[in-house]
C-alpha cells in the first residue's frame, strides 16, 4: 500500500482500531462460499470526508464525517448475493456472509484459496492528506478566492466557494486467493461567481483537484481560479441568443471531454453490452469512428481525479485502449463481464461504496492526441460553435443520443471567435459524433478534477480528457429566432 500521511492511521491495517487479518477473511469467505457459490469477496471501506462552504463573505458551513462497513458478495455462475454491514463485529459480519451466501446458491460449498498480498503501484503517494490540514487553512484559501473574485469587477454581485475532501480505505480480499489494501484521497475546490449589470447576471465557475495534497494550489492558486471564473460571468454578460440548426462544432480541450464520457464512454462499459443494451453490442473489430480517433480508458494519470491503484475487486487498472484508429478494440470489464467474454477484467470494477455492489465504471477516459494544430483547426471553420465549457446532459445509452448544454460558448465566423453565445445545447448522437470528427488537435489536456460520474445511483470519481476536436456537424439547439 502507498505510504500517506503520517497522522492518517489505517483502521483496517496491521494495528489499526478494525484490524483485519488473513485468518478473519478466510472464515468469512467460508461462510460465502457454504451454500455453492462459485467465488466469493469481501469489501471492506473505511471513509472519512469534509466539506466547507464559504458564502457571502461567510463560512456558511462545515462539515465532516465517517462511514465504514463491510459489503460481502457471493456469484454462482451469473447469479450474484450481496450483503451488507455497517457493523464490522464478527456476528454482523457472519450475517452478511451467510444472507449473500443463501442468495448465489446451488451447488456443492467451497473453500477459499490461500490468501496473498497484492503489491501495488503508487499512483497518488502524498506525503499529506488534506482532511490532517487544519481547518483554519482551507478557511483562508476560500477567503483569498472570495475577495479575489469580488475585487476582479465591481460587476461581481456574488461569491461561493467551496472545499470536499476525503480518505478512503479500502480492503479487498478474495476466494480466489487476492488481498489489496489501498489508501486513496480526493480533494476538490471550486469557485462560482454571478454578475450583474443592465438587467443581465450571468455565472461563471472554476475548480480543480484530485488525488492530491493543498500542493494543488501552487500550480493553480485560488485567486486563479477565482478571476478566470469572475472574468467568464463578466464576458457572458455581453453574450449572445445562440443560432440553431446543424453546424461545425470545436470543442475545446480537457472539459469537453465529457461529451465522450456520457456519449460514448458509457456505451463501452461491458455490463450494458453483455445485457444488449449499448449501441456498441456486437460491434468489436468494427469501425465506429473516424479513423482519427483512438479512445483510451487510463487509470494510470498521476494523482488523478479517477486514477486508481485498485479497483473495487482487487483487480490493478491499467490504460486499456478501447477504439484503436475508429476501430472498437475493447470493453471496459468487470469480473462478471469479464467471465461472460471470457477474458481478464480491465480493472474497472468500481462502486461508490461498500452498501454497493461493483460494476463496469470508467476512470479517466481520454480521446488521444491528432495531427493538427489548434489555430489551424478553428481557422477552417467558416460559421460554427467553439464549446468551452459544459454544464448538464442526458444521453441514452442504447442509441448514443444526447443533449448537452453549454455554459461558455463562442459563435466563429470565418476562422476567428465573434462574441460569446447563451442558450446553446447540442444535440446528436455519441457514435455519430465520433465518425464525423475531420480534425484533432495536439493538444489533448485531461480535466482539472471535477468530474463526478453517477451510474445506476452510484457515484464514482472519474477524469475526461480530449484535445481540440473538429465536428463536421451537430444539431445546435439555440434560441436565436
Amino acid at each position: 500500500m502507498p505510504t500517506q500521511s503520517a497522522l492518517y492511521k489505517a483502521p483496517f491495517g496491521p494495528g489499526g482500531a478494525s484490524e483485519i487479518d488473513r485468518e478473519l477473511s478466510g472464515k468469512l469467505l467460508t461462510v460465502a462460499l457454504s451454500k455453492g457459490a462459485d467465488y466469493a469477496d469481501l469489501f471492506f471501506e473505511y471513509r472519512a470526508a469534509g466539506s466547507l462552504v464559504y458564502d457571502e463573505r461567510i463560512l456558511k458551513s462545515a462539515s465532516r464525517g465517517v462511514s465504514m462497513g463491510l459489503g460481502v458478495r457471493a456469484q454462482k455462475s451469473d447469479q450474484t448475493g450481496y450483503a451488507y454491514t455497517e457493523r464490522l463485529d464478527w456476528n454482523a459480519m457472519v450475517r452478511a456472509a451467510h444472507t449473500a451466501a443463501s442468495i448465489a446458491s446451488g451447488g456443492v460449498s467451497s473453500c477459499p484459496q490461500h490468501i496473498s498480498v497484492r503489491t501495488l503501484p503508487s499512483r497518488y503517494e502524498l506525503g499529506a492528506v488534506t482532511l490532517d490540514v487544519p481547518g483554519t487553512e482551507k478557511r483562508t484559501i476560500l477567503e483569498r478566492a472570495a475577495a479575489a473574485a469580488h475585487a476582479h469587477d465591481p460587476r461581481v454581485v456574488k461569491v461561493e466557494c467551496s472545499f470536499a475532501e476525503e480518505i478512503r480505505e479500502i480492503l479487498i480480499v478474495t476466494s480466489d486467493g487476492k488481498l489489496a489494501r489501498d489508501v486513496q484521497p480526493l480533494m476538490r475546490f471550486g469557485v462560482r461567481v454571478i454578475a450583474e449589470h443592465g438587467g443581465k447576471r450571468q455565472e461563471g465557475s472554476s475548480g480543480g483537484g484530485g488525488r492530491t495534497t493543498l500542493g494543488y494550489f501552487d500550480g493553480k492558486s485560488p485567486e486563479w481560479h477565482a478571476a478566470r471564473a469572475a472574468a467568464q460571468a463578466i464576458l457572458m454578460l455581453d453574450a449572445r441568443e445562440a443560432p440553431a440548426g446543424p453546424m461545425q462544432v470545436v470543442l475545446a480541450p480537457g472539459d469537453s471531454g465529457i461529451l465522450l464520457h456520457e456519449a460514448v464512454g458509457h456505451g463501452l462499459e461491458a455490463d450494458f453490452n453483455r445485457k444488449g443494451t449499448s449501441h456498441y453490442t456486437g460491434q468489436l473489430g468494427h469501425m465506429v469512428a473516424s479513423e482519427l480517433c483512438t479512445v483510451i480508458d487510463d487509470a494510470t494519470l498521476l494523482q488523478a481525479r479517477g486514477s486508481l491503484n485498485v479497483d473495487d475487486e482487487g483487480n490493478e487498472p491499467r490504460s486499456s485502449i478501447l477504439i484503436e484508429n475508429g476501430k472498437l478494440v475493447k470493453y471496459m470489464h468487470d469480473r462478471l463481464s469479464a467471465r461472460h467474454y471470457a477474458c481478464e477484467p480491465s480493472g474497472n470494477g468500481r462502486r461508490e461504496s461498500f452498501a454497493c455492489a461493483p460494476m463496469p465504471r470508467m476512470t479517466n477516459t481520454i480521446l488521444v492526441a491528432g495531427p493538427h494544430d489548434p489555430a489551424e483547426i478553428l481557422e477552417s471553420v467558416k460559421k460554427g460553435i467553439f464549446a468551452v465549457k459544459f454544464g448538464g446532459g442526458q444521453v441514452d445509452i442504447s442509441n448514443g443520443d444526447f443533449v448537452f448544454s453549454l455554459t461558455e460558448s463562442y459563435l466563429v465566423e470565418d476562422g476567428k471567435i465573434t462574441y460569446p453565445l447563451k442558450g446553446v445545447n447540442l444535440i446528436g448522437n455519441g457514435p455519430d459524433v465520433l465518425r464525423k470528427v475531420t480534425m484533432l488537435g495536439h493538444d489533448v489536456e485531461v480535466s482539472d478534477g471535477i468530474w463526478t460520474c453517477g451510474k445506476d445511483g452510484q457515484s464514482v470519481p472519474v477524469g475526461v480528457g480530449c484535445p481540440t476536436i473538429k465536428i463536421d456537424s451537430i444539431t445546435v439547439g439555440g434560441t436565436k429566432a
